[in-house]
Parts: structure tokens; C-alpha cells; sequence
């Protein structure tokens, strides 16, 4: 008879004990933050299948505990939502670190693209102070000192989108205003070589 209460003691305590399970809390806040760190490192630009990785870690989290709380709540365990949690928070953690370091990378590359286009322009507008003038040459000259002032506003947005660490953009726009820039200077090399090729003929 006591061996009958006391299984009946223990039975009623493991049952009280699931009745009484809870969601991993914790954990899932600690996923869902690790997912907002994510996403504020950049993750979304700059590490997107990491970053897509761990949304979907955190989702099927989040289908785990609708799945037990939609259950009769004795029969609740979240086990698996807690093993869920850790992985999703590790997925996460990971789309933050890969977002870091590859926007170092990005800020790194930008800037150097940045410095040459600003060095490309000052070489075209020496160029072009330097430029042959004369007859035949004003329709030229005007074309290419458009193009030198359609560089330096790219180069202009490009130090913007570099200050608001757009680095992507900053780095095409830069490259856009290298180009051209060299083109400015090509277009004045082959001026005075012409120039003085006429001169030669003379």
C-alpha cells in the first residue's frame, strides 16, 4: 500500500512538473537579440546568407513554441524550442561577426577607391590647365571639362555615400568618377600629341 502512494506521489510530481513547463524565455530573448544585433552589424548588406540563415533559425523557433503552446498543456515540452533558441542565437551571432568584418573590408575598399578617383581628378584638371588651346580645339576642351565636372560629382556623392557608410555605393560611384577622370586626361594626352604631331608635318 505505501509502494501504491508513493508511485502515486511520484506520478503526480512528474505530472505537475510538465503541467508546469514553461517556454525557454531566455533563450528565445537571447535568439530574437542576437537577430537584432545581426541585423544592426549590417548583416542584411553585408553577410546575407548568414543573415538569412539565421532568420530562418529564429522562424522555426518560433514555429516550435506556437506548435507547444497549441497543445493540451500537459503534454508541453519545449526541449526542442530550447535547443532551437541556442542555434538560432549562434546563427545570428555568426551573421553579426561576418557583417563586421566584411564591412571593414568594404569601408577598407571604398576608401581607397575614393582616394584614387580624388587623385584621378587632380591629374585631369592639371591636364587640362595644361591643354592645348587654339583653333579647332574650344568644342573639345568644353566637352572634356564637362566630363571632369561630371566626375567630381561623383566624386562628391561618393564621399557622401563613404561618410553615411554606404560602402558599396560609395565605391561604384568613385570608380565612375576615376573613370572618368581618365578619360579627362586621356582625351588631353591625345590633344597635345595630335598637336604636336600637326606641328611636326609643319
Amino acid at each position: 500500500m505505501f509502494r501504491n502512494i508513493r508511485l502515486l506521489v511520484v506520478a503526480v510530481i512528474t505530472l505537475a512538473s510538465v503541467a508546469c513547463a514553461k517556454p525557454p524565455q531566455a533563450q528565445v530573448d537571447a535568439a530574437n537579440a542576437a537577430l537584432s544585433k545581426a541585423t544592426g552589424a549590417g548583416a542584411p548588406e553585408y553577410a546575407r546568407e548568414a543573415y538569412s540563415a539565421a532568420q530562418e533559425a529564429v522562424a522555426k523557433l518560433d514555429a516550435e513554441l506556437k506548435t507547444q503552446a497549441n497543445k493540451f498543456a500537459l503534454t508541453r515540452s519545449y526541449a526542442e524550442a530550447t535547443r532551437l533558441a541556442a542555434a538560432a542565437t549562434a546563427a545570428a551571432e555568426k551573421a553579426a561577426n561576418d557583417a563586421v568584418q566584411r564591412k571593414q573590408a568594404a569601408q577598407t575598399e571604398a576608401s581607397t577607391v575614393v582616394a584614387d578617383a580624388r587623385a584621378a581628378i587632380q591629374d585631369a584638371e592639371t591636364a587640362l590647365s595644361d591643354a592645348p588651346k587654339g583653333k579647332g580645339s574650344k568644342a573639345d576642351l568644353k566637352a572634356l571639362q564637362s566630363d571632369l565636372t561630371a566626375a567630381k560629382s561623383a566624386l562628391g556623392e561618393a564621399e557622401t555615400a563613404l561618410n553615411n557608410e554606404h560602402f558599396r555605393d560609395a565605391k561604384a560611384k568613385a570608380e565612375a568618377a576615376k573613370e572618368k577622370a581618365t578619360g579627362v586626361k586621356a582625351g588631353v594626352d591625345q590633344a597635345i600629341q595630335s598637336r604636336q604631331g600637326g606641328r611636326r608635318k609643319g
